[in-house]
C-alpha cells in the first residue's frame, strides 16, 4: 500500500506533462522492535506510513537504522502473493531489503533519496504535530465509506459522522479533504482494518487517516489541496529562521535514541530547558529527516536518513532567499514601543512587514502573502526580518 502511494501522482502541473518520473520508493526504518515503511506520492501531496508492530514480527533485531530501497515489480509481486499462515522472512540491511518465501528470495537495493522527500518529511511531521483526532469508526464502516467514494469530485469535500459511519458532504463537516479521490489509496489497507481514526490540523485543511489492524498501523496524510505538495509548504521555516538554542539542541540530540517515542515535554523537563525551545530543536532535526511524528502515540520517533543532505538552509529556497536579502542589507527595522516593523527591499520594491505584539505572527504587503497569508509558512520578507531580529538578539 505504501508502494502504491509512492507510485501515484494525484496532481500533474502542466509543465510536467511530458516528463512524469517516479522519484523513489519506501524509506524503511528498523528500530524499537518494529518496522516503519514511509513514502510520498510523486506529486508529494500524500504521505503514507506503515508501522509493523512488534506483535507482527518474530525474529532478531541485530541493529537499528534506516534505508531507502527501490520496490520494483518482482518485490511488489512477492508481497502481493503472501497468504495467511505463510512463513515470510524479511531482512533489512544498510544496502538492501530482502523478502524470502518458501526459500525463494527477492532483493531490492538502496537508491538515492529525492531532495523533495527530505523537505516533505520535515513538513509532514510539522502538520501532524498539530493534529488532533476528530472522527473514529470501525473497519466495516470505513470499508463501506471507501466503496461509496465517487469516481470524480470537484471542489472541497467534507467528512462527518452520520448513518452509523462516515459520510461525505460538499458543504460542511468535521474534516475538510482536498482532493477526496486520494482516499482511494486507503482501500487496500482497509481490507484488514479493525478500526480507523481521522485527524485534522486546526484550519489548515490537512488531514490524516489512520487504519489500525491487530498488529500494524497504516496512516495516510493528505496535503490541504491536491495541487499542494508537502515539500513546498514551509511550516517549519519560522522555527528554522529562529534557530535552536544550544542547550535545547544538545538535550534533544541526546534524547534521540532509537526508542519508540520521543516526547518534547519530557526532554524539556529532564534538561531544564523551555519546551518551546525543544520543539524548535525537533523542527530543526526534522528538517534533516532525523525525526518523524507518530499520531497514534502523540510523540516523535527517530529515523536517520543515511545520506549527506547538506545544511537545512540549502534545502529551503525561501530561507535561502531570505538569507540573501539579509546579506545584501535589504532589511531595516523600525521600533515604536512594543511594535516592530520591518522594511524589506526586494525586486525593486520595498515591502512592509508588521509583527504582532507577541512577535510570533507577522503580516507582509507582498503579493505572496496576499495570496497565501500564513497557510504555507512565512514569505521570504518575513523570514528575512525574523533572521535580522534573531541576529540582533544574539
Amino acid at each position: 500500500s505504501v508502494s502504491d502511494v509512492v507510485a501515484s501522482r494525484f496532481h500533474t502541473p502542466s509543465a510536467m506533462l511530458g516528463k512524469i518520473l517516479l522519484l523513489a520508493d519506501p524509506v524503511i526504518t528498523c528500530a524499537g522492535e518494529r518496522l516503519r515503511f514511509e513514502g510520498f506520492s510523486s506529486c508529494c501531496g500524500a504521505y503514507a506510513r506503515l508501522d509493523v508492530l512488534a506483535t507482527a514480527l518474530e525474529g532478531v533485531f541485530l541493529g537499528v537504522g534506516t534505508a531507502n530501497v527501490d520496490f520494483n515489480a518482482p518485490m511488489r509481486s512477492a508481497l502481493s502473493q503472501v497468504r495467511d499462515g505463510e512463513a515470510v522472512a524479511f531482512e533489512l540491511g544498510a544496502d538492501r531489503f530482502e523478502v524470502r518465501r518458501d526459500s525463494v528470495g527477492v532483493i531490492e537495493r538502496t537508491v538515492d533519496l529525492p531532495m523533495r522527500w527530505v523537505r516533505g518529511f520535515s513538513e509532514v511531521q510539522a502538520y501532524q504535530a498539530r493534529m488532533r483526532p476528530v472522527l473514529e469508526t470501525g473497519g466495516a464502516e470505513l470499508r463501506r465509506f471507501l466503496r461509496e467514494l465517487p469516481a470524480q469530485w470537484k471542489g472541497d469535500a467534507f467528512v462527518a459522522e452520520g448513518g452509523g459511519g462516515l459520510r461525505l458532504s460538499a458543504r460542511s463537516g468535521d474534516v475538510r479533504v482536498g482532493g477526496v479521490t486520494r482516499l482511494r489509496a486507503l482501500r487496500l489497507p482497509a481490507e484488514h482494518a479493525v478500526s480507523a481514526r481521522v485527524y485534522a490540523a486546526d484550519e489548515s485543511g490537512a488531514s490524516a487517516w489512520e487504519i489500525a489492524t491487530h498488529d500494524s498501523r497504516f496512516v495516510l496524510v493528505l496535503s490541504p489541496d491536491v495541487w499542494r505538495g508537502f515539500s513546498g509548504e514551509g511550516q517549519t521555516l519560522s522555527a528554522l529562521a529562529r534557530g535552536s538554542t544550544r542547550d535545547a539542541l544538545t538535550a534533544t540530540r541526546g534524547a534521540l535514541r532509537w526508542q519508540d517515542a520521543i516526547n518534547a515535554e519530557e526532554i524539556a523537563a529532564s534538561a531544564g530547558v523551555p519546551v518551546d525551545d525543544v520543539r524548535t530543536a525537533l523542527a530543526d532535526l526534522a528538517a534533516s529527516g532525523f525525526v518523524g511524528y507518530d499520531l497514534a502515540e502523540s510523540s516523535y520517533f527517530r529515523r536517520e536518513l543515511p545520506f549527506d543532505m547538506g545544511t537545512n538552509r540549502e534545502r529551503h529556497p525561501r530561507l535561502r532567499a531570505a538569507e540573501k536579502l539579509l546579506a545584501e542589507e535589504r532589511v531595516e527595522i523600525e521600533r515604536d514601543g512594543n511594535a516592530i516593523r520591518a522594511w524589506v527591499s526586494s525586486g525593486g520594491v520595498t515591502y512592509r512587514v508588521a509583527f504582532e505584539a507577541d512577535g510570533e505572527g507577522a503580516r507582509c504587503t507582498c503579493p505572496w502573502y496576499a495570496k497565501h497569508r500564513e497557510t504555507r509558512g512565512p514569505c521570504k520578507h518575513v523570514l528575512a526580518a525574523r533572521l535580522f531580529l534573531e541576529r540582533a538578539k544574539a
